[in-house]
């Protein structure tokens, strides 16, 4: 049984509770500017925080609702049904969290919050003062960090080598030159989560070829970290799995705690490193880090900044999906990004915050439309916002090798020997990156025998043995330039009773037509992989009737995996 510990978010008087209407109503708490919803019904009252549970987007009021029983949120237009608490769209997706209810005597109410105690607070300890060199924090490239803490060597997601997300996203910085040998030699190493930019196995096997029984560490995700390792042929014997809010002692000075995501809490976590009383909070890729709470006046916080870490709306044509559109979206959606990413700073009040886990560019040639469109997020602005915002915090944006000491930067943040950045003759940026070679792997799945059955297809979908849906999908196998193959897979799959349809039913019907690269698809197929590859790699092209999120369909694509087992015992 967890602690748990009660908090009024909100409390109105007696006037204010005789005037709530029927259906759903807003309020705002005068003392914080937190708003919340109330929905009245000859049930009674229930309540929430007026905050989406995707992205923490606002609600408003749904104007198509007749009923008066839906909110809209105004950042992706999610829809969530009030008097059940249930989003609506997209359907079947996530239960909003209930706040409780008190009556009070007087007539008024209070709206009450059951939170767990923070459990960064069990077994406190008073900060001790660093000496110059004791705490040293190095940025090699995207997510990946290591910490010197005292005499031991803690890595943070090392991606060094090789693409994500099959040959969608390649690294932007060139790591330091002794990178691979100095996660070799690390006593332990962290891995926030499944995607392959943060859990890299053209990285690990090298790990695994020269020292695979460092100890690293992962968080109990109900989606295992390495749900993959066995597939992959990558050795690595001393993984550990941590349950979420509990110190794992290393040494009498350091320890650390993981933390699941709110919004992703079956894939995303992050971590709370402290050495000898001093913390260091890493939010990693995390939508909402432990539900929103999180550890203030940290001595060093780092975060993602970047965005476009998905295919949306890249990849989208028809509709409203125009040049036009998608840029005046991205912009709107990366300045969203940037302010959210500030106040969150602002509200922690870090001693130094660094914008870390968001270099990577879409470097194949074939890639360019997505590399000029998919515009992020610089460091630069982010820190210069924080700084307008806390101009007590001092910024950190980090070049390849450059090396942050902590405890002179915390004596004194005007110190410019706190941090030592590389020398100027230094490659900073990536201009190569073996791209054939990953490119062919990926394509010698396309003449694999399995394909040679024209079975696979049913076989494929049957076996994932997702149905009941209203939702028809056209799979088309394309070349580079998302143009049919002449040898490539042309199908449809109704998802209603799980047919293969030669045309579309004439019943209404929800529809999505999707063009992955051959070589691509082939390969998830064959080795099992999940579908982010195609998706968050940018290796599809989708097009929706009618523009609809479907929550289910994307569960199930997700879970999709060792079909390359399944199709050979089936012996097509």
């Amino acid at each position: 049984i967890v602690d748990r510990q009660a908090m009024v978010a909100l409390a109105l008087d007696a006037a204010t509770v005789c005037s709530l209407k029927e259906g759903v109503n807003f309020q705002k708490n005068p003392e914080d500017g937190k708003c919340y919803i109330i929905f009245k019904s000859d049930k009674g009252l229930k309540a929430c925080k007026n905050q989406c549970k995707h992205q923490g987007g606002v609600f408003i009021r749904d104007i198509e609702d007749l009923d008066g029983r839906t909110v809209k949120c105004t950042k992706h237009n999610w829809k969530l049904n009030v008097s059940t608490m249930k989003y609506v769209n997209p359907p079947d997706s996530f239960l909003q969290d209930e706040l409780e209810v008190e009556l009070l005597d007087d007539g008024g109410l209070q709206l009450v919050e059951l939170s767990p105690i923070d459990p960064w607070l069990a077994d406190p300890r008073e900060p001790v003062e660093l000496q110059g060199g004791e705490v040293e924090v190095t940025y090699f490239t995207h997510a990946c960090m290591e910490l010197k803490l005292g005499q031991r060597r803690f890595m943070f997601d090392p991606w060094l080598k090789g693409p994500a997300f099959a040959r969608g996203w390649w690294l932007l910085h060139e790591p330091p030159a002794d990178s691979l040998d100095r996660m070799c030699a690390a006593d332990l190493i962290y891995i926030s989560h499944m995607h392959s930019d943060h859990l890299s196995y053209p990285t690990l096997k090298v790990l695994s070829e020269r020292r695979p029984d460092i100890p690293i560490y992962v968080g109990d995700t109900s989606r295992p970290v390495f749900w993959y390792l066995e597939q992959s042929q990558v050795k690595l014997t001393n993984i550990n799995v941590v349950p979420f809010g509990v110190w794992k002692n290393i040494d009498e000075d350091l320890r650390f705690m993981i933390l699941m995501d709110g919004v992703h809490p079956e894939i995303d976590t992050c971590i709370i490193v402290e050495y000898k009383g001093h913390v260091i909070l890493n939010t990693v890729d995390c939508t909402r880090p432990n539900g929103g709470r999180l550890p203030q006046n940290v001595d060093l916080m780092m975060s993602d900044f970047a965005g476009g870490a998905s295919g949306f709306p890249m990849t989208f044509s028809g509709g409203k999906y125009s040049d036009s559109w998608k840029a005046s979206f991205i912009k709107n959606e990366r300045k969203k990004l940037l302010n959210y990413k500030a106040l969150l700073v602002k509200s922690l009040q870090p001693a130094i915050y660094c914008p870390f886990a968001g270099y990577f560019v879409e470097a194949h040639p074939s890639d360019r439309y997505i590399r000029e469109t998919n515009v992020k997020n610089s460091s630069e602005d982010l820190n210069a916002l924080i700084n307008k915002f806390s101009p007590d915090i001092k910024t950190w944006t980090p070049r390849p090798g450059a090396v942050l000491d902590l405890g002179l930067a915390l004596r004194d943040p005007t110190n410019s020997e706190a941090i030592t950045n590389p020398p100027a003759s230094a490659k900073i940026y990536k201009d190569s990156w073996d791209l054939d070679t990953y490119v062919d792997e990926l394509n010698s799945a396309i003449s694999c025998e399995i394909f040679k059955h024209p079975s696979w297809t049913q076989l494929y979908y049957t076996w994932a043995g997702f149905q009941n849906y209203n939702l028809v999908v056209r799979m088309i196998e394309t070349d580079e330039s998302f143009e049919p193959r002449a040898d490539g897979c042309d199908y449809l799959v109704d998802f209603l009773d799980l047919s293969f349809p030669t045309k579309r039913p004439d019943r209404e019907h929800s529809y999505i037509e999707i063009k992955n690269r051959i070589g691509v698809i082939r390969y998830v197929v064959l080795h099992g992989l999940l579908w982010d590859d195609l998706y968050i790699g940018f290796q599809n092209r989708i097009r929706r009737e009618p523009d609809v999120y479907h929550h289910k369909y994307t569960q199930l694509i997700f879970h999709i995996k060792n079909i390359k087992v399944c199709l050979f015992e089936k012996k097509i």
